[in-house]
């Protein structure tokens, strides 16, 4: 898929080159001509509004979230709360089984940034991110409740999300093993089509990481032994 950069640019190009018109254009790019009028006026996208999405179900947690970030205002840094551990023990301790990972995940992007802002504790700043179309990803592996057969059971997610569209792959094992760990990874490859070109971003997941370097460090020491 072509990103609106790219399609700014090809019409620019068209009507530089070929003089196309604004409705001959609109057809050939496939855009409305409101596109098009903006790509003739700057080569660079307007950004998009950001939606404000409702969080009903959210609601009548967010105090316990907001309590949790309240806390990580004087935890270690490797203690602090991730989404999915937040997710976790909402789940938990306030039985709230039917909150989605993404809900959970843009709230405490947003209350944390703007409680540590209230405690002094950064400047209200924001520096816009560029992500390259299919250029980063993220990758989350922690613990969500889910009720099976009637009985509440604890289980890992894993969460792979590419940093640019948005879009993500979720993953729910009985383990938090090496062997879940692999296969979410490729069920995420196989779902997108493909890998990150740039790098994967890991969040807390130390552990994880650790038993997979083990287990190919383990693997290449036997394949050594037997060559030998």
């Amino acid at each position: 898929m072509r990103s609106r950069v790219d399609v700014f640019a090809e019409i620019r190009r068209d009507a530089r080159v070929e003089g196309l018109s604004v409705r001959e254009l609109a057809r050939r790019h496939g855009v409305h001509r409101r596109t098009v009028r903006a790509a003739l006026i700057s080569a660079v996208p307007p950004a998009r509004k950001a939606s404000v999405r409702s969080s009903p179900r959210l609601d009548r947690f967010k105090l316990a979230v907001d309590a949790m970030l309240t806390e990580d205002l004087t935890a270690p840094r490797k203690q602090r709360h991730t989404a999915t551990r937040i997710l976790a023990r909402l789940a938990e301790e306030h039985e709230a089984t039917d909150l989605s990972y993404s809900t959970v995940r843009d709230y405490v992007r947003l209350r944390r940034a703007e409680i540590e802002v209230a405690a002094g504790r950064r400047v209200d700043a924001f520096v816009p991110q560029g992500h390259a179309p299919g250029a980063e990803a993220e990758v989350d592996f922690g613990e969500v409740w889910v009720i099976l057969a009637g009985v509440k059971t604890k289980c890992h997610m894993f969460v792979f999300r590419l940093s640019s569209s948005g879009r993500a792959v979720h993953r729910v094992y009985s383990t938090q093993g090496q062997e879940a760990f692999l296969e979410g990874h490729i069920d995420a490859f196989e779902t997108i089509g493909g890998i990150p070109t740039t790098h994967i971003r890991y969040d807390n997941l130390t552990s994880a990481v650790t038993k997979v370097l083990f287990g190919i460090w383990a693997s290449s020491i036997a394949v050594r032994s037997i060559s030998k």
